[in-house]
Formats: C-alpha cells, sequence, structure tokens
C-alpha cells in the first residue's frame, strides 16, 4: 500500500509545503509502508496525479494537505476507483468538510490517527461533470463562496474575514436569480435567492444549512430559497447558516430527493465545495457508495449526530 500526500503550496494563504513535509517523514520513520509527496503545480494537478495512480493495481491512500479546493480536486480524482481511498489534511481557509465532525475534526490533523484509520464509503454528489463530496450550491451563496478568495487575500481581512466582505459585496449586487427548478415531484420557476444541496453539512467557512445530512445515506438535503429583499437576506441568513431554515417555510422549501435539475436565465456560477464553475444549467445526481473515505482511527464521538454510520 502506497501512501500519497497532495499538497498545495497555496491554501490558506501561505506555503506550508516544509512544515507538512517534516511531518510527514517524522510520521514514516520506522514505518514500511511507502510514501510520496506530491506539491501542486496549478489547478486540477491533484486530480491528474490521482487518476495516474489509480491506474495499477495497488491500493493506495491519499492525503489533501489543502482546504476544501484540494480535497475537491482529490475527490474528482478518487471518484470510483477501487483502489484510492482519500482523506482531508485540513490547512486551508475554510476546511469545511472536516467541521462536521464536531470536536473530532482535529483528527484528520493527526497523522497517525490517519495513518491507522480505516476506510469508509461515502456517496458523492455528480454536478456537470465534477463530483462534490459535501456541498453543491447554487445563487448568491455560491458566489459569494467562490469569490471569497478575492477578499481573503487583502492585508487585515484574512479567511473568514473574507466571507465577510464577500457577502456584503454579493449582496448589494443583487439577492435573486432567475431559475427553473426541479427535485422529483417539486417544480417551480422564477426568481430565487439560492438552491443549495447537502450531501454534507458545512460550507462557506461554517454555515450549517442541513443538521441532519449524512455522507452515506444515499439522500440529498436540499434547500431552494425563493426571492427575498436585502433586508430579509440580512435577517435570516443567520438563522439558515445555523441549521434552522425549516423556520422560514415561507422562504425557503426543504426537499430530500437524489436528482436536481437548475436552469438559469443567464449564466451564474456553481460552487462546488468552493470551487466555482460558470454554467447556465445545473444537473446533479447522488452517486452512492462512490468514495472511499479514510476514516481517522478515533472518530466516532465528536457529535450526537455524527455524519457517518460507523
Amino acid at each position: 500500500m502506497k501512501h500519497l500526500f497532495i499538497i498545495n503550496p497555496v491554501a490558506g494563504g501561505r506555503d506550508a509545503t516544509e512544515e507538512i513535509s517534516a511531518k510527514v517523514r517524522a510520521a514514516f520513520e520506522g514505518r514500511s509502508d511507502p510514501y510520496e509527496i506530491y506539491v501542486t503545480r496549478g489547478p486540477r494537478d491533484a486530480t491528474r496525479k490521482i487518476r495516474i495512480e489509480a491506474a495499477g493495481e495497488d491500493e493506495v491512500r491519499v492525503y489533501a494537505c489543502g482546504g476544501d479546493g484540494t480535497f475537491n480536486e482529490c475527490v474528482n480524482g478518487a471518484a470510483n476507483q477501487p483502489h484510492v481511498a482519500i482523506c482531508p489534511f485540513p490547512t486551508g481557509t475554510g476546511n469545511d468538510f472536516c467541521r462536521m465532525f464536531g470536536s473530532d475534526a482535529g483528527l484528520f490533523l493527526d497523522l497517525e490517527a490517519l495513518l491507522e484509520g480505516s476506510v469508509h464509503e461515502i456517496d458523492l454528489i455528480a454536478c456537470n461533470g465534477n463530483y462534490s463530496a459535501n456541498i453543491c450550491s447554487v445563487g448568491i451563496d455560491a458566489r459569494i463562496g467562490t469569490e471569497v478568495h478575492k477578499y481573503s487575500s487583502l492585508p487585515l481581512i484574512g479567511g473568514k474575514g473574507g466571507y465577510i466582505v464577500s457577502a456584503v459585496v454579493n449582496a448589494f449586487k443583487g439577492i435573486a436569480t432567475g431559475m427553473h427548478v426541479r427535485c422529483g415531484s417539486y417544480d417551480t420557476q422564477g426568481k430565487h435567492s439560492l438552491v443549495c444541496a447537502c450531501n454534507g453539512r458545512y460550507y462557506g467557512g461554517g454555515f450549517n444549512p442541513s443538521r441532519d445530512a449524512k455522507l452515506d445515506d444515499g439522500l440529498l438535503d436540499i434547500y431552494i430559497v425563493k426571492k427575498v429583499s436585502l433586508l430579509t437576506f440580512a435577517r435570516c441568513v443567520g438563522k439558515y447558516a445555523k441549521g434552522l431554515a425549516d423556520n422560514y417555510p415561507q422562504f425557503i422549501t426543504h426537499v430530500r430527493g437524489t436528482d436536481l435539475y437548475i436552469e438559469f436565465d443567464r449564466e451564474d456560477v456553481i460552487n462546488l465545495d468552493g470551487e466555482g464553475i460558470p454554467a447556465t444549467s445545473v444537473s446533479i445526481h447522488l452517486v452512492p457508495k462512490a468514495l472511499r473515505l479514510i476514516v481517522p482511527r478515533g472518530l466516532g464521538g465528536g457529535t450526537e449526530n455524527p455524519p457517518l454510520s460507523l
């Protein structure tokens, strides 16, 4: 079995390559398994590297050293690969995938716990030819999430501040977009503020629309938000971010399903785990058990409602 450490040198706003490499070398002292430290050179390089490794017959365990975007690239390389298992080693800005594990989230930064971890199959969101392990969204939250890096690197703002600035800027650009949304028997057309499909629970640097989504239950929690005023958006967004969307049925429809289709009246952006994809339409399908996730040793007690059925 080979261990592959994918390092994104620009994740989190600083190059942590040497720091991570030193931890990896120390963790493998006395271990016989081969390992490789691979530093990405640009967008989708992690996806390409994993697909090359997956062409062999040996088991490969991949550790995505970066943020949610780095993990997403690794997910797209490892999806439906029977010899590849992956996990995040979170060193980025948001690290939202790990956040859903509560007080156990720190185990994903414990190399010993990861190296001695088990493998658990989870579902994936397939969206317009790409995969997401966590959350896919469109509308104002997608624009906020995919533009955050414009602001988080500015002096005195930083990672979390970047989300706040991006939210303010995009709110004043306009809340709603024309959409035709279909999910099962649900069919609506008109102006909508956002649509969010949750396989996981957190996105956008800590927004938690679904408290109950599970990575392996074969269903998506989907939230469809009607057009609202700037004042209503400001009043409700905090509740939505805390998993209280169901408190606003007059604005937010919550459905569960496996398929979602959206058509925009003009080109907009899709947010897949923090990565932006321009599109005029969205086709989402849940793919059961499509990814092998490395579960760190000791995971399980960090939240009363765990996101995995271990």
